[in-house]
């Protein structure tokens, strides 16, 4: 697709889980960290939406698991520029970019549930989603 302007506004954050397991952390154990993008589309209401999931691991599962979602809505007059017959497909550019919004606000609200805990030290490290998001997205 070819790169437009798209006007669009973060309408919305859920956050969709947030759990701490102290009994499953082990302080001398090595940690995992599994990430995963999941996204989605309301053609009615004329959002976007990006889920950003982390799960911190060791050995024994998970000790720490944040989700967010966030809902970018759509400029109606630029809505119209995904819709491709059957499909809803948004291009690769702003899928990234809401993406990047996704992951920025779940690593706040990670930071802002362990704030003056010990697993505080826990951060979402930067990721280049440019090179992991390679194509556009057809829901």
């Amino acid at each position: 697709m070819e790169n437009k302007v798209i006007r669009f506004n973060l309408a919305r954050i859920s956050t969709d889980q947030f759990a701490v397991i102290e009994t499953a952390f082990k302080n001398e154990a090595p940690v995992n960290l599994n990430f995963s993008l999941n996204f989605g589309a309301n053609p009615e209401l004329k959002f976007i939406s990006v889920k950003a999931s982390y799960k911190f691991e060791q050995e024994t599962g998970p000790f720490m698991i944040v989700e967010a979602t966030c809902f970018f809505k759509i400029d109606p007059d630029d809505w119209k520029s995904f819709v491709k017959e059957e499909e809803i497909i948004v291009p690769k550019g702003i899928i990234t970019h809401f993406s990047m919004l996704a992951v920025g606000t779940t690593r706040g609200i990670l930071h802002a549930k362990t704030e003056g805990t010990n697993f505080n030290g826990f951060i979402i490290q930067p990721v280049n989603l440019t090179e992991l998001i390679t194509q556009d997205i057809k829901m």
